[in-house]
């Protein structure tokens, strides 16, 4: 596990009170804006705090691509609590996702990006399985000291991620979702 990697060992915080107060799903979710019809891909899955409730708004299949395998283990136990059937797990990194060519319609990746060797690669590959007009959203630390979360060094911020965003063929929105973390909602095509 790479020093950036978050630790499968510490998965119950990701469902804790203070992060569904801080992060209440609906609220970020609605940002990115779901159809009904949409097929989703959560990069950075997890144990599924945003997959779930992507999964109950869409019809669509939600990929939930996670290179930890653990964390995947415990999604698809929660997927399978729910009744949702489907969830779609990939075993992966975000540098080579083994998905098609503009396969889905909405991408989020949260609290995931600060996590990869290359940002940039990382960015190419959301927009290479968007389809032409779908919508990235990254959730992530902005770059301010904080008791809890990444160390300072490993977040970027607001501003640059949405530098990037521009630089590779998206239109960025930042979206200010509390004291410690931004949202962007990035448009491609």
């Amino acid at each position: 596990m790479s020093g950036k990697q978050f630790d499968p060992g510490k998965a119950e915080v990701l469902f804790s009170e203070e992060r569904r107060t801080l992060l209440p799903t609906e609220a970020v979710l609605q940002h990115l804006k779901l159809n009904s019809a949409d097929a989703v891909a959560d990069l950075g899955a997890g144990n599924g705090y945003f997959t779930i409730p992507m999964a109950q708004k869409v019809d669509g299949p939600v990929y939930a691509v996670d290179i930890e395998t653990k964390m995947l283990a415990l999604l698809k136990e929660r997927a399978a609590k729910e009744g949702l059937v489907n969830v779609e797990y990939i075993v992966s990194d975000l540098e080579n996702i083994p998905l098609s060519e503009g396969l889905v319609d909405k991408v989020m990746a949260a609290f995931v990006i600060h996590e990869v060797p290359d940002v940039v690669i990382a960015i190419n590959e959301a927009k290479r399985i968007l389809k032409p007009g779908g919508s990235l959203m990254i959730v992530e630390w902005e770059k301010v000291a904080t008791a809890v979360g990444p160390p300072l060094e490993h977040k970027i911020s607001s501003q640059e991620m949405a530098e990037l965003l521009g630089q590779n063929g998206f239109v960025p929105e930042v979206v200010r979702l509390n004291d410690r973390h931004y949202g962007i909602v990035a448009k491609f095509g």
